[in-house]
């Protein structure tokens, strides 16, 4: 056992592009010091808390597009999720979600794919009841596509990958950055705005997808917290970072 959580330990510290870009799970806290990692958030708490509120994973089947090191994946089985499939292209992320599942027992409702899913072939035979696919989509030509995509190309793969899911799901959370690749130089809307965002998204999408709801972050008493859409959330806040600007989709599937 301790060996096993030693390994963990190496693979959760492997520096690589998105490495600690997610806290543990409430799960693993018993057998990972926090202390002796370095642990990075992306408000995970705070995004699921929102989720939370349209989503019970309660015996759902449930899809987890580039699942990072587990938060979301591991969070949903602890709240009942019947199973997870759990898509990874990062070896070292999918490898430590594996001996982690092996290490709680939970292997057999979290079964982990190391590989970047092709979003028309992959899973064909299977319904999901969500979709969870975080900061994914903004990677295409970096991560995983064709190298030589132009901008235009990479929004019209965006596009066709969040429509591609909408016969495989009920219900899907979709949050997408603003700058192609993770830089800041190539801005997939051209004034990195969240209004551009939500217009592209909702005409885009509209004959696959119903937008039920947004959830945008805000600060206040020094806490992040996620809060429905409104005149004034939808605002860019330039203080608030890039990451803190991104919305959350909740999606419900026409297909």
């Amino acid at each position: 056992m301790d060996q096993e959580i030693e390994n963990l330990k190496t693979l959760y510290a492997r520096t690589s592009k998105h490495s600690n870009y997610q806290i543990l799970p409430e799960c693993l806290k018993p057998l990972l010091d926090e202390t002796e990692i370095d642990v990075k958030s992306r408000f995970e708490r705070e995004r699921l808390d929102y989720i939370l509120q349209y989503i019970n994973p309660n015996g759902k089947s449930i899809l987890d597009i580039g699942g990072n090191s587990g938060y979301f994946s591991f969070e949903l089985i602890d709240r009942g999720a019947k199973h997870v499939d759990y898509y990874e292209g990062n070896k070292t992320h999918s490898e430590f979600v594996l001996r982690a599942a092996e290490l709680l027992n939970c292997s057999d409702k979290l079964i982990v794919y190391n590989e970047y899913i092709n979003f028309r072939e992959s899973c064909h035979d299977r319904h999901y009841d969500v979709v969870f696919l975080l900061n994914v989509l903004h990677h295409v030509g970096d991560d995983y596509d064709e190298k030589d995509l132009t901008l235009l190309k990479a929004k019209q793969k965006i596009i066709e990958s969040v429509n591609a899911l909408a016969g495989k799901t009920s219900s899907m959370i979709f949050q997408l950055g603003f700058c192609w690749k993770g830089n800041r130089d190539f801005l997939l809307f051209k004034n990195g705005t969240k209004e551009e965002m939500i217009d592209f998204i909702s005409e885009n999408t509209k004959e696959f997808w119903e937008i039920t709801d947004i959830g945008i972050p805000v600060l206040g008493g020094g806490k992040v917290s996620y809060n429905n859409l409104n005149q004034d959330n939808i605002k860019r806040d330039d203080k608030l970072g890039e990451f803190l600007n991104r919305p959350i989709f909740v999606l419900k599937s026409k297909k």
